[in-house]
């Protein structure tokens, strides 16, 4: 073997550990992405007011195609008229709220102005206030903000805040599991923070909780939700190796399938530098040493 020959497969055998160690920490840090994640506890563990306050995530739910709200504009719509193209992302918020959910809109915007899909072509977003009172001009006052902040043209079009009846909102915060209360005494609702990541159908994909949302979490929950049918090879091998956690609500690292996808390429590192190496036609110096 030349010297040349050596160095090559020094420089094979190096990238090959390279890559198994880059994919090994990938693995760690996203399997410890869990950690801190939002639960909801038990609802005998929680303080009378709050008894009803919760997620309990109904993957794979129906949201009903028949309930109707009002847009920002105030006209009626069914939220079947948004079904049937793309997947969507749903959250249940109320407008005149004093903090909590401007600071999930708040999350979902830095989330989104992170993922390359964009609102109105890949996905939709439909925001709903869970406040019967609101009224159509507040959800316009709010979509003029956020959809100003994400600064990408087609959101006026993907993105739809509603208002409803107090039926409505019961109908589709049940079907959601989105659990919430009324507080007398503030005037002001308790409630969880979640996404839902809905199919083109409307059925629920996957939940995402907090105020703030991991970029590729939302990116791939929207890749699954739509089977595929947005996104690259990227995201399919993503896939492969991490896959959703409905008690952390986060992606977690599959660690045998990282492995089996490390293993793979460093076999097939090794095996081209080989074939090269080996298809390489010997040097004169490589010929009088074998002469020798």
């Amino acid at each position: 073997m030349t010297v040349s020959g050596r160095t090559v497969l020094k420089l094979g055998v190096l990238i090959a550990n390279a890559v198994l160690f880059v994919t090994l920490a990938c693995a760690q840090m996203y399997s410890g992405n869990g950690a801190g994640s939002m639960t909801t506890p038990p609802a005998n563990q929680r303080p009378p007011m709050l008894k009803q306050v919760g997620i309990e995530q109904h993957l794979d739910q129906q949201i009903p195609p028949d309930l109707t709200f009002h847009d920002e504009s105030g006209k009626t719509v069914r939220l079947g008229d948004y079904f049937g193209t793309k997947p969507m992302v749903l959250n249940l918020v109320y407008y005149q709220c004093p903090m909590l959910c401007g600071e999930v809109l708040n999350g979902l915007t830095s989330a989104m102005a992170l993922v390359k899909f964009d609102i109105g072509k890949e996905f939709d977003v439909i925001t709903v206030s869970i406040d019967p009172r609101e009224t159509p001009a507040m959800a316009a006052d709010k979509k003029r903000i956020f959809v100003k902040r994400y600064k990408r043209a087609g959101a006026k079009q993907g993105w739809h805040f509603l208002t409803g009846d107090q039926a409505n909102i019961e109908a589709l915060t049940k079907a959601a599991g989105f659990g919430y209360q009324f507080d007398e005494k503030t005037g002001q609702f308790a409630h969880a923070t979640a996404l839902m990541v809905l199919t083109p159908e409307g059925k629920i994909s996957r939940y995402f909780y907090g105020v703030e949302f991991p970029p590729k979490d939302l990116r791939l929950g929207l890749v699954e939700a739509s089977e595929n049918k947005i996104g690259n090879v990227a995201d399919e091998v993503l896939l492969y190796c991490y896959h959703y956690d409905p008690g952390t609500g986060k992606y977690g690292a599959v660690i045998m399938n990282v492995l089996r996808l490390a293993g793979g390429i460093t076999i097939l590192i090794l095996g081209t530098f080989l074939f090269i190496m080996f298809r390489k036609p010997a040097t004169p110096e490589f010929g009088a040493q074998r002469a020798r």
